[in-house]
């Protein structure tokens, strides 16, 4: 990459890294909040979702402004709604006020992760596409992992972790300015919103198997740490054993996160998914065997994490491979709707077979899940469907 491009990858990569941080913060700091005033769980849970509400709202909506305006424009649009939401929640403390803010920063979030996901995913060469976008999801991982430190800080002051992220934000805001805009790639009917409908159907028909790791990624998540804690505390598993396990898993991910984007440039995507897929299903199975075994679940889920941590930035590198770069931005708008549906659905089933699925361990309904989707990539024709896509 030449010094410009190399800018503008490190200044795309640094603003993910904020909007992670924003979204980390916000999950476990208005939870401990409403808990202390007595909020109920299920209206807690609910409010959470608003994040992924605003990504399924704006989704559909999106990519004929990016087509018209450019990269940049949406990218400032967006870091702007995210930075002024974070600033106003100290301003009044209303469930409903705080669930708009929650909703508006989904939507400010997805503007800069469906501007950024295809402005890289246009400019970088494929031999170096799997590397550059899982920096991308590594970035954002660490800045998923370092939000929730900010919670300490409603000890001093309950504004004091809104107003320092919201100060962060914008001073990440301000170096996208230092870029030069650009525009995807055109076709018929770029600008319209039926023109949108069109391409998310053509985008389903070739690409659909790459949304199945980012919607798998998404129900991992979102149940791990939605329902995962429910479970333990129900099953006997400490408090202190459920605050290691979970880190774990988000240390796994980071550490394998770029050599398995590497790896994925080297040996192909659809082989790389479907070899993690299988790990990660045979991970989640052993963790249901040594559930009652601390030292044997830190060992699974740090294992799982290595393995699956990655299946949204594959995801979305293969998503590239598959279809034309006029269709990229229709094809980065629904990963982020199936990693919405993944994250409401997850904690969803999993509550559901918590509540039901008595003497059956929590742990099996993410290893069916993730067998599902291996046994999808096993039966995928992908060179034949490669060359449709090319000629779409």
């Amino acid at each position: 990459m030449n010094i410009n491009i190399n800018l503008r990858f490190w200044i795309l990569v640094s603003i993910v890294a904020i909007s992670g941080f924003s979204q980390g913060m916000l999950l476990p700091l208005i939870a401990i909040i409403f808990e202390q005033d007595g909020v109920s769980s299920s209206m807690n849970g609910l409010h959470a979702t608003g994040l992924y509400i605003g990504i399924l709202i704006a989704s559909p909506l999106m990519e004929a402004p990016l087509r018209r305006f450019g990269y940049k424009p949406i990218i400032l649009i967006g870091g702007l709604a995210v930075a002024l939401s974070l600033a106003l929640f100290p301003v009044w403390k209303s469930f409903w006020f705080w669930f708009v803010l929650r909703l508006v920063i989904g939507i400010g979030d997805h503007m800069l992760h469906f501007a950024t996901q295809t402005w890289i995913t246009s400019f970088s060469a494929k031999e170096r596409l799997g590397r550059n976008i899982s920096i991308y999801g590594l970035f954002f991982g660490l800045g998923f992992a370092a939000g929730p430190l900010m919670t300490g800080l409603i000890k001093v002051n309950s504004a004091l972790p809104f107003i320092l992220s919201s100060a962060i934000s914008l001073a990440a805001w301000l170096t996208v300015w230092l870029l030069k805009n650009e525009r995807p790639e055109h076709d018929m009917d770029s600008t319209s919103f039926f023109g949108t409908m069109k391409r998310f159907g053509v985008v389903f028909k070739y690409a659909w198997i790459a949304f199945l790791p980012p919607f798998g990624y998404g129900f991992l998540e979102a149940s791990l740490n939605g329902n995962f804690p429910v479970y333990a505390m129900r099953s006997g598993i400490g408090v202190e054993a459920v605050a290691l396990l979970l880190p774990a898993f988000a240390i796994g991910g980071i550490l394998s996160q770029v050599p398995l984007g590497i790896l994925s440039d080297r040996l192909g995507r659809r082989n790389v998914l479907i070899a993690i897929t299988l790990s990660g299903f045979l991970c989640f199975t052993a963790a249901g065997l040594f559930e009652n075994s601390t030292t044997g679940l830190l060992i699974c889920f740090f294992l799982a994490g290595t393995v699956v941590g990655s299946t949204f930035s594959l995801g979305i590198s293969y998503m590239a491979d598959l279809l034309p770069k006029h269709l990229l931005p229709a094809g980065n708008l629904m990963c982020g709707i199936f990693f919405s549906f993944g994250s409401i659905s997850g904690p969803f089933i999993g509550g559901v077979a918590i509540e039901w699925l008595k003497g059956i361990s929590f742990f099996y309904v993410i290893s069916t899940m993730l067998l599902l989707i291996f046994i999808a990539l096993l039966a995928f024709r992908h060179e034949a469907t490669v060359r449709q896509a090319k000629s779409a």
